[in-house]
């Protein structure tokens, strides 16, 4: 289930213009592109900032604050995409973070 090409289509605001997507080779990479994207965010609003962390709510209301945020994961079975919601996006980066906290 991992290693299944996806892609992550998303909104930032509602300027239809903020519209991107990110492609990556398994679900695990989109995940850490993902986290990668917050952790750029942080970054920029807190630059006097060294060292900065989160927890998984903050990571939560980020997805959530984008005006849209979804995933296409391939699968070989039926050669099509299969299209996942924020929701399910959610579930897969606490499911992602828990395995490399451990």
């Amino acid at each position: 289930m991992a290693n299944r090409h996806t892609i992550i289509l998303m909104q930032a605001s509602q300027n239809r213009a903020t519209r991107t997507f990110m492609d990556y080779e398994s679900i695990t990479q989109a995940m850490d592109g993902i986290c990668a994207l917050y952790e750029r965010k942080l970054k920029e609003l807190n630059l006097a900032i060294r060292n900065l962390s989160y927890d998984i709510t903050d990571l939560y209301n980020f997805i959530d604050g984008l005006a849209d945020m979804s995933a296409l994961v391939y699968d070989s079975s039926i050669h099509a995409y299969l299209p996942h919601d924020r929701l399910w996006i959610k579930q897969r980066t606490f499911q992602h973070l828990k395995k490399l906290a451990h």
